[in-house]
């Protein structure tokens, strides 16, 4: 199959980003990322960013939006910007508490979810969710909010592990990508590491061959996106570099 493409969330950067935008995306081009995912437009237009984007030959993997985002009188800005940029996922990054705490808040959530999943239908836009740590724990006993919340949306909501927030949750490493087949369209990469260390692809505890062999063979991934969050004192921009090599290493690049 064909090499997956690799991008960044620029989450992981955002120390960078806050101060220079235009020299963060060019640093992030140079060490050879294919595409980058946005958690916020930092003061900048899309069509500004897209400028940005075409010039350094970086495509916009996606972004994190917000839920509120979606709702009435947002949302056509919302897709507005995502088709400037070019961006075919708007992934919503976090669900507050009370709504997936119990397995009765996932599936109204989850009613939620399906509403503006079906307001994006025919826009080219899909939306989905993010997992952290705490939705892969089992609630009441039985299935946990990752498991409840695929369940109760429809096969076009993406669902977008991420490899150390699963661990963090005591998830099968590799389980919830087979869960919803077709709908990992993009996965987040991140080393699971101990606190105050470095989340460097390959320095950890993730086993990466198990987690690329699910993927790839779900048949659904468009893109793999590393992301750091421990930076173990070393600056944010050496870490998402470190990381590439890992991936490297691996033969992902």
């Amino acid at each position: 199959m064909a090499q997956i493409p690799i991008a960044v969330q620029l989450y992981s950067v955002r120390d960078h980003m806050e101060k220079d935008v235009p020299g963060t995306l060019k640093r992030v081009a140079e060490l050879g990322y294919a595409g980058v995912e946005f958690a916020g437009y930092f003061n900048y237009s899309a069509a500004d960013l897209r400028k940005m984007l075409d010039d350094l030959g970086l495509k916009c993997e996606g972004t994190h939006t917000m839920m509120s985002a979606f709702e009435d009188g947002a949302i056509e800005q919302t897709l507005a910007d995502h088709k400037t940029l070019g961006a075919p996922f708007a992934i919503i990054p976090w669900i507050p508490e009370e709504m997936r705490n119990t397995v009765d808040a996932c599936k109204k959530t989850g009613e939620t979810l399906t509403a503006i999943t079906e307001k994006l239908r025919g826009t080219g836009i899909q939306t989905g969710f993010h997992a952290h740590g705490g939705d892969m724990v089992p609630l009441e006993g039985g299935p946990s909010a990752w498991s409840v919340l695929g369940q109760h949306t429809p096969a076009d909501f993406l669902m977008q592990y991420d490899t150390a927030n699963g661990m963090h949750g005591g998830a099968d490493p590799v389980a919830p990508i087979l869960e919803f087949p077709g709908r990992a369209k993009s996965v987040h990469l991140k080393e699971f590491v101990e606190e105050g260390e470095a989340s460097i692809i390959g320095k950890g505890k993730v086993p990466w061959k198990a987690v690329f062999d699910a993927c790839e063979s779900v048949g659904a991934v468009e893109w793999y996106v590393l992301e750091a969050e421990q930076y173990g004192g070393q600056d944010s921009m050496d870490v998402i570099r470190q990381g590439l090599d890992g991936l490297r290493a691996l033969g992902k690049l």
